[in-house]
């Protein structure tokens, strides 16, 4: 039974550690479609076969980016092999996360809002 409760742990372990490296290979990529990307966070299937890495893009067009990072994942998976000491290395899959977006785009919601309560007052 106690191996049964540290498989969570071992899993964020794992991501982290795949988000830390990969965030350093990424910045290695000399493919010019891979801008200023932000590894935001890496989530593990429970069998360690595939890993979803969220990114975010501060320069450069999120489409192409996403396209570079997906045709380098090999590349980024072998260097992996090398860095971290665990069985199985999974496949990595970028995703471009929203979030950052959405964010800027709701704060300028609110702040349009705020002008105008503002200018109304």
């Amino acid at each position: 039974m106690r191996h049964k409760r540290t498989i969570p742990n071992r899993s964020f372990r794992v991501a982290d550690q795949i988000q830390r490296d990969v965030a350093e290979l990424v910045r290695e990529l000399k493919d010019p479609r891979v801008g200023l990307v932000t590894i935001n966070s890496v989530e593990v299937t429970p069998d360690y076969a595939h890993a979803k890495v969220f990114f975010s893009v501060l320069v450069g067009e999120p489409d192409a980016t996403g396209e570079a990072l997906n045709e380098a994942a090999g590349f980024i998976r072998n260097s992996l092999f090398k860095r971290l000491q665990i069985h199985t290395v999974p496949t990595l899959h970028f995703v471009f996360d929203r979030t950052t977006e959405r964010a800027a785009e709701l704060s300028a919601l609110i702040q349009r809002a705020n002008a105008t309560r503002a200018r109304d007052d």
